[in-house]
Parts: C-alpha cells; sequence; structure tokens
C-alpha cells in the first residue's frame, strides 16, 4: 500500500504535477475552444466579395482605424457611393459623395455613361473623391471633411481622360494621375483651383496589355510604385505595376507582372473572373492589402455575369525594396483563409423597406436625375407615391424609377403597391434592369375594365409580352424570384393568398455579356405612361429583398 501523507516533499510534487498538467488541459481545451469559435464565426478568414453587387472600381483609404472605400456608379443618381469598415472585411454605406444636381448633371446619359473610375484620399484633414463625369465635363474632385459628406461641388480639371487619382509627394507637391489614350499620364496640379502646373506627361504604357487604367501612385522605400490595371474590365483584366525613383519615369517593370489576374490557367476555372482594377491600402501594423474589381459568373466555365463586377479583398506581401505580390500567386478566392483585422461588423441592413421615412433609403438610387414631383413619401404615410413618367425605361431620359442591387444569384423580392390608373398604355410594377435595351419588366395596367399582370422581355431588338394574368384589382403583391440561371415571375392571389408563378425567364440575357455595359442587374420599381401626357399614380406600400 502506497502512503504518502508520511513523504510530504513527494506528495507536493505529485499535487504540483497534477495542478500543471490540469493548467495544461484547460490551456488547450481552451485554445480548442477559441479556434471552434473562430472558425464558426469565420475570424479565421473572410469571405470574397466584400461588397456585392454592382460596386465596380474600388478605392480606398485609411484615417486611424477608419476605412473608406468609393465605387463607380455611372447613369445612377445620386453618384459614387461611399462606404466605411473598421475591418476591411464588412463595409456599411454611409452616404454618396454627388447627391445635388449642382454635383451631378446625367439628364441624358445613356446606359454606362454618367460617373467612371473614382479615387478617393485623405490628405491634411480634407477627404478627396477624384472622378470623371464622361456625361458632363469630364475630371473633377470634390472635398469634405466628413466622408458621410456634405461633398464640396466638382472643382473640374480641364484633361481629356478617365480614371484619375491625386497623389501628394513629400516635398509637398500635388499630381494628377490619370489614363490616357496611350498609357498613364502625370501632371502638377494646383489643387486650390484645379489649374495644371505643367504638362500631361506619359510616363509608362504598362506592360503591352490593352486598355491601361486605373492608376494610383504610391512611395514606398525611396521608389515611386504606379500600379494599374490591364486588358480590358473583362476576362483579361488584370493588375500590373511598375517602379521608378523619379515620377516622371522611366517605370520598371515588376517581372511578376500581372500580379493579379484569373486569365491563366490557375484561374481559368474560378467562380471570380474579371478581376483588375486595384488599389493598396497599409494598416497601421505595416501590413498591405488590396481591394479590386472581380465579378462571380453564373456557373463555373461559363461566360455570363449578371450581378456586375463587384469588391474583392486580398493580401500582399510586400518587402522591404522588393516587389508587391497578391496572395502569394495573383489568383483569389471566394472563401480566403486570413483575416486582415479582428472583426467588427455592423447590423445587419433592413431587407424590408416600409417606406415610412423622412427621406428615400441610402440603397435606393435614381435612373438619372430625378424629377422630384414624381415621387413623395408624405401624401399617403407608410407609402412611396410613384407618379407615372412619359419616359419609358428603354430611353435615356429621366424617368420614375428607384432601384436597388441585386447582390447574389439566389434572392427573392416582392413589393405590395396600388396603381390608380384609367388608362391602359400606364403600368407599374417591378423590373430587372441591366441596360435601357436589356430589362424584364413585370407589371400592373389596366386591360377593360379589369387588370392584368404582364411579364415583359426587352432583350436588344426583341420586345414582347412572356406571359400574362388577369386580376380582379388594382392592388397586388408581385415577387421575383432569382437562381444564377433563371429569374421566376409570380404574385399572391389576393382571394386565397396563393403564390400563382406566370413566367420564367433565363437570366443570361441580362448579363454583361448579352446586353454589354459596365453596371450590373438593379431591381426596380417603376412607373410608365409610355410617352403619353397621363399622370397615373403607384402607391408602393412596401419593398422587400432576402438572399439565400
Amino acid at each position: 500500500m502506497l502512503y504518502y501523507s508520511s513523504n510530504k516533499p513527494f506528495q507536493h510534487r505529485i499535487q504540483h504535477d497534477i495542478h500543471h498538467m490540469k493548467r495544461i488541459i484547460f490551456s488547450v481545451f481552451t485554445l480548442f475552444m477559441v479556434f471552434c469559435i473562430q472558425l464558426v464565426s469565420g475570424q479565421t478568414g473572410f469571405k470574397n466579395p466584400i461588397i456585392k453587387g454592382f460596386n465596380p472600381d474600388p478605392s480606398i483609404c485609411r484615417v486611424g482605424d477608419d476605412f473608406y472605400l468609393v465605387t463607380s456608379s455611372f447613369e445612377y443618381f445620386p453618384g459614387l457611393p461611399i462606404y466605411h469598415s473598421k475591418d476591411l472585411i464588412n463595409w456599411e454605406q454611409i452616404g454618396h459623395c454627388l447627391t445635388r444636381e449642382s454635383q451631378l448633371k446625367l439628364h441624358n446619359a445613356p446606359s454606362s455613361n454618367g460617373l467612371f473610375a473614382p479615387s478617393i484620399r485623405y490628405h491634411n484633414g480634407l477627404f478627396y473623391v477624384i472622378g470623371t463625369n464622361i456625361s458632363d465635363k469630364g475630371n473633377f474632385y470634390c472635398t469634405a471633411q466628413n466622408p458621410a459628406g456634405p461633398w464640396s461641388d466638382p472643382i473640374w480639371v480641364d484633361i481629356k481622360s478617365i480614371d484619375p487619382d491625386i497623389f501628394w509627394d513629400e516635398d509637398g507637391k500635388s499630381y494628377f494621375v490619370t489614363q490616357g489614350n496611350e498609357g498613364i499620364g502625370v501632371t502638377e496640379i494646383e489643387l486650390s483651383s484645379g489649374k495644371l502646373l505643367s504638362d500631361v506627361k506619359l510616363v509608362w504604357a504598362g506592360t503591352g496589355g490593352r486598355f491601361p487604367e486605373a492608376p494610383h501612385l504610391y512611395r514606398k522605400d525611396d521608389y515611386y510604385y504606379l500600379l494599374l490595371g490591364e486588358g480590358g474590365t473583362e476576362y483579361a483584366h488584370s493588375a500590373s505595376i511598375g517602379r521608378s525613383r523619379s515620377i516622371w519615369g522611366p517605370y520598371e517593370s515588376c517581372p511578376l507582372n500581372p500580379i493579379l489576374s484569373h486569365s491563366n490557367r490557375m484561374g481559368q476555372a474560378s467562380p471570380i473572373q474579371g478581376v483588375g482594377h486595384a488599389d493598396f491600402i497599409q494598416l497601421a501594423d505595416g501590413s498591405w492589402w488590396t481591394v479590386f474589381l472581380g465579378f462571380r459568373v453564373t456557373q463555373p466555365y461559363t461566360y455570363y455575369h449578371i450581378l456586375g463586377r463587384e469588391t474583392f479583398l486580398a493580401p500582399v506581401s510586400w518587402p522591404k525594396n522588393g516587389w508587391p505580390q497578391i496572395n502569394g500567386n495573383g489568383i483569389i478566392q471566394l472563401d480566403m483563409d486570413v483575416a486582415p483585422l479582428p472583426k467588427q461588423p455592423f447590423s445587419d441592413a433592413a431587407i424590408r423597406d416600409d417606406f415610412d421615412g423622412e427621406k428615400i433609403n441610402i440603397h435606393w438610387q435614381y435612373l438619372r436625375n430625378p424629377e422630384a414631383i414624381n415621387y413623395s413619401l408624405t401624401e399617403r404615410t407608410g407609402y412611396l407615391r410613384m407618379q407615372s413618367s412619359t419616359t419609358t425605361l428603354n430611353e435615356a431620359k429621366p424617368l420614375s424609377f428607384i432601384g436597388r442591387r441585386q447582390t447574389e444569384h439566389d434572392f427573392q423580392a416582392s413589393t405590395a403597391f396600388e396603381f390608380i390608373s384609367d388608362k391602359e398604355h400606364e403600368e407599374a410594377g417591378m423590373t430587372l434592369f441591366q441596360t435601357s435595351s436589356h430589362h424584364y419588366d413585370f407589371f400592373l395596367r389596366r386591360k377593360g375594365k379589369g387588370y392584368v399582370v404582364q411579364l415583359r422581355a426587352m432583350v436588344g431588338s426583341l420586345n414582347y409580352i412572356v406571359a400574362e394574368k388577369e386580376i380582379s384589382t388594382n392592388k397586388v403583391e408581385l415577387k421575383i424570384k432569382g437562381t444564377a440561371l433563371e429569374y421566376q415571375f409570380g404574385y399572391i392571389d389576393a382571394k386565397n393568398g396563393a403564390y400563382i408563378t406566370i413566367g420564367k425567364i433565363d437570366t443570361r440575357y441580362l448579363s454583361t455579356e448579352v446586353a454589354g455595359g459596365f453596371t450590373g442587374v438593379m431591381i426596380g420599381l417603376y412607373s410608365t405612361s409610355n410617352g403619353y401626357k397621363t399622370k397615373a399614380h403607384a402607391f408602393y406600400d412596401w419593398f422587400d429583398y432576402a438572399t439565400n
């Protein structure tokens, strides 16, 4: 029999060892639980894209622990959405740069005209958004003390180019960087007036890929690094970088170029395609990351995308005096296994809009400059009153329309409204809008003494009614269900509450490959008299959007 009490040192050692083993077991268990929690919560990585749906040409800046990002908006008003994040992964929209007609004229902007690729920068207490309105005076920049706004009216810059940026050098001089016809140009600029202080000099034409664009300059380790996109914003898109001891060049091409591309064997099967148009950001810990555009195809090895170009994120390895590498090999995944910072998610944005606020919610946009008289949130409490415009969805003119981005292939969107109309040429409802020549419209209109729900496809020169269903009332709840390959259209029967499908259409006819352009599908509410000077009204009660 063992009897320990007579051997106190040995007994103490055993007790110490047992206590030590318990601490080890507890520590291992704690680490295991932390790993499991991180795994479940996604703390060990993140999912791309970080900003979903039509949000192309991202540019980013950091102020302390806060990140701000801007994307292109083309013919939509207000223009240039501004996003905020604490961790580079979770983003919330805090405003738009261009919210007033004095800032943004889009009255007759065709599809994919208007506002092209912007940049966002912070310098000496001021935020700058630099962009191009090809439907107005061209290049400009606006300033604000608060990135949520208000922003100044544009200061116009007399350079015929697109994709501008501003770079501040260590000697205090300011430079305007743009895409020209033959490559990237640089000129010194006076920021108080927009006056050019030197001729525009072509400093680098890239590696030989078509359409060298989206230039951004960085100063690091006594080099000027010039990042640009090449290959066109399609399947051969990419990002390349060069460097020089002088801002004026010559620029040496990185031997790893392109440092970001999926137009190769490794990227050909990826659900993400068309990656490029990147911007770098350095974190407080010294690490580097990049935001860039790309698009998700509807199926692997297919050449259709409907959501538009979205905003993605990846790590950058950038050794001192060396060249940057994006995610090791320039290939990006939907599920990334590394996170930049501890996650700080924002509360989920409401997917239901009851139209009970004083202003239209920030996620809605108009097609071109809105005619304010056509909209009211106060005429009937809890409703959006939309007066029919004479303009149709097929025309490049202001019309009665609000839209929000389709952000996932699998979604449901629905709305309930009442249509006050006594003419058969008047209509109101929902639309899946890609361009003025490619959209699917799901609407209510009068027919004889009753009403019909109709589904119409506008696909280039083909414009036809796909299906229709008679109903007995001018009040209806419409619902659209989407998958990667198909849209389904239906309504709720007022008598028994049953969902009735009236038609299905392939998604590919709204893809960028078919419709062209630079945007993505917008889910819209609209009302039109189809060219007649009559004034019907739609009263939208609510709108729901949910993703699977």
